[in-house]
């Protein structure tokens, strides 16, 4: 409930006795209600601005409402496990398991805005078990395929090779029939990325034939060890397809082992198509026990990519903490170390195993209030008990001169907290406006099922946004099979604007489209970037895709004065001739546009209706005029 305030003044010339102190004449205070209703926390007038201000904030306080029942009814179990536009609608369904063995796909109904299960792939009689499910188009058709990683049902609970199985998307449908198993078995679940720049998604893992990464490429699925590195990978790895050198094309960032066994990160610059040798390798940060999942943002709107490192200190996480690492430095910064709430200390929670069960410590990354700054989204842990929430980490100002921007972690958030024993949280775009809402998994009635959470972001403060979603460009109008070119996810994109915000000052952002695919990252296959709340255009909008080997030219367009709150959909058609390439705007009106629209209509109303009563006051006015003169025409004629 928001704080009420009363304005309380007292008349020139006279005296008013308030409960705590005497006004002077022409003097006023604000007050607020008790809890026992009486008037309470007199302030001068010096403090009214600074008070109302306080107001205007909370009235734009982060709020939630669970809609789970509105979306999913009864169906509202199971572990989602990918984002996709399946049925290429421009709206993004999702990829869920249900009990372990069976994959269902809920489409997105755009008219009743509800998630139904339409699409079934069982793999019950085959005795497997689903560890993970990628979208994307393998074979270069346009249509959405699906890759599973399964382990035998009897291994589930050991250190078991994943098998890897390519099912064929044909006309919005999946068969258990239509399918390519590969012929390999990996030691982690492998990273989807696309290394010859073909736009067709390729396989990255390491196999259990050898330590060296095995590519197999999309379309003709071939196999090459074209990475040259004696690395040893580590498992459960945070791998990554994204620019990190701001040449718009996508580098490889990989998490490996030291000669020494110490965790360690190494980023493989793209020059040309080709990864000859890496260009960048740091030690984890001193002191770190536990390594969580890497994940990649534009943490302080610089427009580069930084590197977020959620980790422990301990082996049990009770001191945990995030860091940050600033695109072209080597030191690491922690930009969240107070995990405490009054008398209660949080921490995340550690790794279980066996691996192919258990859920890294991850940050789920994504712009819950649209300032332009991400947020993120952690599960953390009651280190004294056993509860298990999801928070929501707010990127905020630093409030020293020490740093620039860090985490705070928003401990009182309604429904947010009701959901106890959350495994899982991450944002998602539900209602395809902009404005990105939460879903958290929590654990259910069995150890591989879970429940649905579906949380409606009320942010009320009306900021904007630019909605960006770049495809694979194989066709643009006259797609084969009358295949709309709408919904195929597409690793390695790279988005970044420029324009000038409400104070007249540069601001930039940049995002990357599907880099990271392993260990539920549950990335979506869009980037929504907030603009804060400066409506103007957007200056500049770049757009780049992975190059293939070879080819110095960097794929980059531009695109100028793009109106806010739009979803833009890029269509790099053809891959070569940035020039030529599409771009579909769809405009989604902000609420100021409303109250704009809503303000204009009830002016004239208000207008027409004084027209109308003055109107109605003239003609009365006439007609009792010419009563008037027609009966003194008529004692005239007398």
């Amino acid at each position: 409930m928001r704080p009420q305030f009363y304005l309380l003044c007292a008349r020139s010339g006279s005296e008013s006795q308030s409960a705590s102190r005497r006004l002077r004449p022409g003097s006023c205070v604000m007050m607020t209600p008790g809890l026992s209703g009486r008037l309470r926390y007199p302030m001068e007038m010096s403090s009214y601005l600074t008070v109302l201000l306080l107001v205007t904030l909370s009235s734009c306080q982060a709020s939630l409402r669970n809609v789970t029942a509105e979306l999913l009814g009864s169906e509202a179990h199971g572990k989602l496990a990918a984002f996709g536009d399946f049925n290429a609608d421009k709206q993004t369904d999702l990829f869920i398991i249900r009990g372990g063995n069976e994959l269902r796909i809920f489409m997105a109904e755009q008219k009743t805005t509800f998630f139904s299960p339409k699409v079934k792939l069982s793999l019950a009689s085959e005795q497997l078990v689903i560890t993970s499910v990628v979208p994307g188009d393998y074979n270069g058709d346009s249509q959405m395929d699906v890759l599973l990683t399964t382990v035998p049902h009897n291994q589930v609970n050991s250190e078991a090779l994943l098998s890897a199985v390519i099912y064929w998307g044909q006309n919005q449908s999946l068969s258990i029939n239509n399918k390519t198993p590969l012929n390999k078995t990996y030691l982690d679940e492998p990273l989807i990325m696309d290394f010859n720049g073909d736009l067709i998604p390729d396989i990255f893992g390491v196999t259990n034939e050898s330590k060296m990464p095995l590519i197999i490429f999309g379309g003709n699925l071939s196999t090459s060890t074209m990475l040259n590195t004696k690395s040893q990978m580590f498992a459960p790895h945070s791998h990554a397809f994204i620019d990190l050198t701001g040449d718009f094309t996508a580098d490889l960032f990989l998490t490996t082992l030291s000669d020494t066994k110490e965790i360690q990160f190494e980023t493989w610059r793209n020059e040309g198509g080709h990864f000859p040798n890496y260009t960048f390798v740091i030690q984890k940060p001193k002191g770190v026990t536990v390594v969580g999942q890497s994940v990649f943002a534009d943490f302080d709107g610089d427009g580069k990519q930084d590197h977020l490192l959620p980790a422990c200190e301990d082996e049990k996480c009770l001191n945990s903490v995030i860091y940050l690492l600033k695109n072209g430095s080597k030191e690491w910064i922690p930009v969240l170390k107070d995990f405490g709430n009054k008398n209660t200390q949080w921490g995340f929670v550690p790794l279980a195993q066996p691996l192919t069960q258990s859920i890294p410590i991850t940050l789920h990354i994504g712009d819950y209030n649209m300032d332009g700054y991400p947020d993120a989204l952690a599960i953390l842990k009651n280190t004294s008990g056993s509860n298990q929430q999801a928070f929501l980490l707010e990127n905020i100002a630093c409030p020293n001169s020490t740093c620039s921007r860090i985490f705070q972690v928003y401990w009182d958030l309604s429904d947010l907290n009701q959901i106890k024993d959350a495994v899982v949280a991450t944002f998602f775009d539900i209602y395809e406006d902009g404005v990105l809402d939460i879903i958290v998994l929590s654990r259910g009635d069995s150890q591989d099922n879970y429940a649905i959470n579906m949380l409606k972001n009320n942010f009320e403060a009306d900021a904007y946004f630019v909605k960006v979603i770049v495809l694979s460009g194989f066709c643009s109008n006259d797609c084969p099979h009358q295949v709309k070119p709408f919904g195929v996810n597409q690793p390695g994109p790279y988005i970044m604007y420029t324009t000038v915000d409400a104070n007249g000052y540069q601001k930039n952002a940049s995002a990357g489209q599907l880099s990271q695919s392993a260990h539920l990252a549950l990335q979506l296959p869009y980037n929504v970037l907030g603009l804060g709340r400066s409506a103007n255009f957007l200056d500049h909008l770049f757009v780049g895709i992975p190059r293939p080997p070879g080819e110095k030219e960097i794929r980059r367009q531009e695109w100028t004065a793009i109106i806010p709150n739009s979803q833009l959909i890029v269509i790099p058609y053809p891959h070569q001739s940035p020039r030529s390439w599409s771009a579909k705007l769809y405009l989604t009106p902000s609420n100021i546009v409303l109250l704009t629209a809503i303000t204009l209509i009830g002016v004239c109303v208000f207008i027409l209706a004084i027209i109308g009563i003055l109107h109605w006051q003239e003609k009365k006015a006439d007609d009792r005029e010419k009563r008037q003169e027609a009966h003194r025409f008529h004692f005239d004629a007398m």
